[in-house]
């Protein structure tokens, strides 16, 4: 049997480890809508330095030539050189509480071994994507690599999910499950793999807008808009469709389980998540891509993405699950 306090800590450690991906998760959107990419052009120190250097004159007088990938042409920038670091700073303290959670899953050996293994899979998984960002300051901000160090971040808060889910399953109380559509999962399940696709096309778009941005010099944001592919259009017309979808799935929460449960809860955080999402897209679209709202933006549709998961893996743990 184990210990009910143990439990309980291991509840709150994964819970703030979670958080804390979501926030790094921000910290990365901030460093792209703020074009600090490339504000450490090497890795994993800064210009050569374990603390960056506040002012130009700190840096070697060829540093230009030294760092040509990112700085060929552009002068130095110590806002954009600490954000990217603070970005770094973030993915350490990452590191140290996932390391912490699998440590404190120790106690699941002898109950549930899985929720071990996954948390030092997790651990394992944290250390290849530090690898994977060193890659992408190698490329230059590569678009392929930056999608993929995108699909990573979100398969690794599915795993931190799962984990707290997994390890709580005997605190969730009863549910019964049976008063829900015979379909209601497989939708859900489709909702999901929505937002999933609507992720990787925001990353798509995320990666045109950087390059409008670049020959726009960062400036006048009101005509970037004129450039967006089309690949922009299919993503905000795909928006109307997750919303539907994922409505019906909110709906027949609301319909069959009283406003106290958690479920309930937890549906009506999913479907606030959709609209604040949309509106944001919105300000991007109709606002000359504002900076404010593009970190935003990403950081809402990993949390939709998180809840839809956390809200599958709930009804499957659930006393009455069919």
């Amino acid at each position: 049997m184990i210990d009910q306090q143990a439990v309980q800590s291991f509840r709150r450690l994964a819970i703030l480890t979670i958080i804390a991906v979501y926030f790094l998760i921000l910290v990365g959107g901030i460093v792209r809508a703020s074009g600090a990419g490339m504000g450490c052009p090497d890795w994993p120190t800064c210009f050569g330095q374990w603390i960056p250097p506040t002012e130009e004159s700190q840096l070697p007088p060829d540093y230009h030539e030294r760092y040509a990938i990112g700085y060929e042409n552009t002068r130095f920038n110590p806002i954009k050189t600490w954000t990217e670091y603070l970005n770094r700073l973030a993915g350490v303290t990452i590191g140290i509480l996932i390391f912490l959670t699998a440590w404190r899953s120790r106690i699941y050996l002898k109950g549930d071994k899985a929720v071990f293994y996954l948390s030092l899979a997790v651990f394992g998984l944290v250390g290849f994507q530090g690898w994977l960002g060193s890659t992408v300051v190698a490329s230059n901000l590569k678009p392929v690599i930056i999608t993929l160090h995108m699909l990573l971040a979100l398969f690794i808060v599915a795993l931190l999910i799962y984990i707290l889910a997994r390890s709580q399953k005997a605190c969730w109380g009863y549910l019964d499950i049976s008063v829900l559509p015979d379909k209601f999962t497989k939708v859900l399940v489709v909702a999901m793999l929505m937002t999933l696709l609507q992720v990787v096309m925001g990353t798509q778009v995320r990666e045109a807008v950087d390059l409008i941005a670049n020959d726009h010099a960062y400036i006048d944001r009101q005509y970037w808009r004129d450039d967006f592919p089309i690949i922009f259009y299919v993503h905000r017309s795909f928006s109307s469709i997750i919303l539907f979808t994922n409505a019906w799935v909110c709906w027949k929460i609301f319909q069959r389980f009283d406003r106290a449960t958690f479920i309930y809860k937890v549906s009506l955080l999913l479907i606030g998540l959709i609209v604040t999402a949309i509106i944001a897209g919105v300000c991007l679209d109709r606002l000359g891509v504002p900076p404010v709202a593009q970190p935003i933006h990403l950081l809402i549709a990993t949390l939709i993405f998180g809840t839809q998961f956390f809200l599958t893996i709930y009804l499957r743990y659930s006393k009455f699950s069919s």
